[in-house]
């Protein structure tokens, strides 16, 4: 017979699995343990045996058959239930994950598969520079997406090298807490504070990120266009129900990576999932605002929203043509550090920066007034700096003159009419009561683009020394040529000039209808009114535009609602749920978030029944997507709905997951 003290003492063998990325092979370590010692006790003794001298900090125990993580270690083996046939496997938390961008650019950094995903979302956004994690999160893509269409060369069996951009010495990649400096309110911006145009790469040279200044260009600016037959060859969903099956692989935000079947280096898709873009800053937002535009010109062009063909034009007009010169600034400055570093010289911009150049030549001047005719009078104009300065002659140019205007934050507006030879600028100049509106008029084109140019720069606080200046120039010449409409040989040779290939711009559909001259000259046509845009205006500019869609923010499932014999769909808004017909795409029935007054989930049947105002209530099967997710979407809106611009870059986790149901 046993005594008291033999129960006490009782143990048992359990055998751990070790996975140590140091070494090729797993090994099984046996230990004897008791159900009274606690998690941490277990660890310790593992180590012990282990024997080997590294650091453990980063290691935890995994149940596989749970298919839990052991995480508090001061619960006893009892506590959780462990028994001698549980198969433990002692691996690190923090693994090498692949992450595709809006922008299709493949990430690789190491992330944590034990935290739920709303925090490791959270962490990943932080080693990304990206604000307001609460808006993404992981998708995990289904074989639909990337299946390709029959390519016509099948004879080309070369292998694909896909750039990846390896951030595995990031802040996040130690399993340590990202750099706080990206979030405070010290935080240095991506964009000059003072008109939000890119900050000069001096300036982010010194930045907290843990991004390289080369890839923060990659994240931060447009990549260039992919051309029109691979775009024809991505997966684009046809139907209602093509959309909801790409809907059904959002990852449980209130449940690890580990616990959701995600493995080591696996590919996911980190997305926008809730169409409610808060508090998007110029200043601080450069990779943020660049990722959601992406986003919302994939949807575009892969024809996942609808758009009628104006629209489309628009779209086409307002994407970016000239975003490699934002590029070739950053590279040419981080050419010009590296080369002083090592001792050298280089043939920069930056490299004689206190020497800026200055315009200075006859133009004709016309100030508004009552009861005036427009007529113009000559001075000579000295442009220097962010200023203008006028005398009546050459002669008299160190002296006094007759007017000088700093144009910081002044509009530009071109006076152009290319047919007529008229090359005019209007500057409206800020002052105390109001605008001081001015005319100016150039005798050339030539004479235009360089004066155009040194005002739009001025305007955001820029000089001539800036490396954009001459890029601005060129862009200004291609556009004047443009817009001599009535010539298909001065268009043909703009288009060959700018290097655009209008079928880049446009859905595949869309391009089919028109042939590529008559195709580019409406988008360039289009294009011209937003010409002199900048690119963080044009981009937001396109991310408006893309809201004001009928069909913005609309998440598909394919449901069965209850009492009905026939499978439809649900369309879940920002602010909406929309019951569809799933053979025609006719709404039927739209319930607004505001009349909510509850809803839950059967997670026996796992059916979702929402409770509306004036008792009205609807209940449904999810047929494409697990309820969770579902259930995810209506929740996560309604926090996201709470947000305040007072509360801090935390949000309320616990909240987010009680709205969302992380408690099954």
């Amino acid at each position: 017979m046993l005594s008291s003290t033999d129960f006490t003492t009782a143990s048992w063998e359990l055998v751990v699995r070790v996975d140590n990325p140091n070494e090729e092979e797993q090994k099984d370590v046996t230990l004897q343990v008791s159900g009274d010692l606690h998690v941490g006790g277990v660890m310790l003794k593992l180590v012990e045996q282990i024997n080997i001298s590294q650091d453990w900090s980063d290691f935890a125990l995994w149940w596989e058959q749970k298919r839990c993580w052991l995480l508090k270690t001061h619960w006893t083996l009892d506590k959780y239930g462990v028994q001698a046939d549980a198969k433990l496997l002692f691996t690190p938390q923090h693994k090498m994950l692949r992450l595709r961008l809006p922008n299709l650019k493949m990430v690789r950094l190491r992330v944590s598969f034990s935290a739920v995903v709303f925090k490791a979302v959270s962490d990943i956004c932080k080693t990304l520079n990206i604000r307001r994690s609460e808006e993404l999160s992981l998708l995990k893509p289904s074989g639909d997406y990337f299946k390709k269409k029959k390519k016509k060369d099948k004879n080309n069996k070369e292998p694909v090298i896909e750039d990846i951009l390896n951030l595995e010495s990031s802040p996040t990649a130690s399993g340590s807490p990202a750099s706080p400096g990206l979030y405070s309110k010290t935080m240095t911006p991506i964009y000059d504070p003072i008109n939000g145009t890119p900050a000069s790469s001096t300036m982010t040279w010194f930045s907290d990120s843990p991004l390289t200044e080369q890839n923060c260009s990659i994240l931060a600016f447009s990549q260039p266009p992919h051309s029109p037959e691979a775009l024809a060859d991505m997966y684009q969903p046809r139907t209602l129900i093509d959309k909801a099956k790409l809907n059904a692989g959002w990852l449980d935000s209130s449940r690890s990576l580990m616990e959701q079947g995600i493995h080591e280096d696996e590919q996911l898709l980190l997305r926008f999932k809730y169409y409610s873009f808060f508090d998007l800053n110029p200043k601080y937002d450069a990779v943020r605002i660049n990722q959601l535009y992406e986003q919302a010109r994939w949807a575009i062009l892969l024809e996942e929203i609808d758009c009628t063909e104006e629209e489309m034009l628009i779209f086409a007009a307002l994407q970016d043509f000239t975003s490699e010169s934002e590029v070739d600034e950053i590279e040419a400055a981080l050419s010009n550090l590296e080369v002083t570093l090592e001792g050298g010289k280089a043939d920069s911009p930056l490299e004689d920066i206190t020497d800026i150049p200055t315009l200075a030549d006859n133009l004709k001047l016309f100030r508004p007034k009552k009861l005036l005719l427009k007529a113009f009078k000559q001075y000579w104009f000295v442009f220097k700096d962010t200023s203008i300065a006028y005398f009546k002659n050459k002669e008299l140019e160190q002296g006094e003159p007759v007017e000088k205007l700093n144009l910081r934050g002044c509009e530009v507006v071109p006076d152009v009419n290319v047919a007529g030879r008229k090359f005019g600028i209007k500057l409206l100049i800020p002052v105390a009561d109001g605008m001081n509106e001015m005319y100016l008029r150039c005798d050339h084109e030539n004479q235009y683009a360089q004066w155009m140019a040194a005002c739009i720069l001025a305007s955001k606080g820029k000089t001539m020394a800036d490396s954009s200046y001459q890029p601005e120039v060129l862009n200004i010449l291609s556009f004047l040529r443009m817009k001599n409409r009535n010539s298909a040989s001065q268009l043909t040779s703009s288009l060959e000039n700018m290097d655009v290939n209008p079928e880049c711009f446009v859905s595949p559909r869309c391009a089919k209808k028109h042939k590529s001259k008559q195709l580019a000259a409406r988008i360039l046509e289009a294009h011209q009114n937003v010409a002199q845009m900048p690119l963080v205006e044009a981009k937001l500019r396109f991310i408006q535009a893309w809201q004001s869609l009928p069909e913005f923010g609309l998440t598909y499932y394919l449901v069965r609602f209850k009492g009905s014999k026939k499978d439809e769909i649900l369309g879940v808004s920002y602010n909406r749920l929309i019951k569809i017909d799933a053979a025609t795409g006719i709404p039927m029935t739209t319930w607004r978030f505001t009349n909510i007054k509850q809803w839950n989930v059967n997670w026996e049947t796992r059916q979702v029944v929402i409770e509306f105002d004036q008792n009205v209530s609807t209940a449904f099967t999810c047929l494409s997507a697990d309820c969770k997710i579902v259930h995810e979407y209506i929740g996560g809106y309604i926090f996201l709905s709470t947000r305040s611009k007072d509360q801090n870059e935390t949000l309320d986790e616990d909240l987010f997951h009680k709205l969302t149901g992380g408690q099954d």
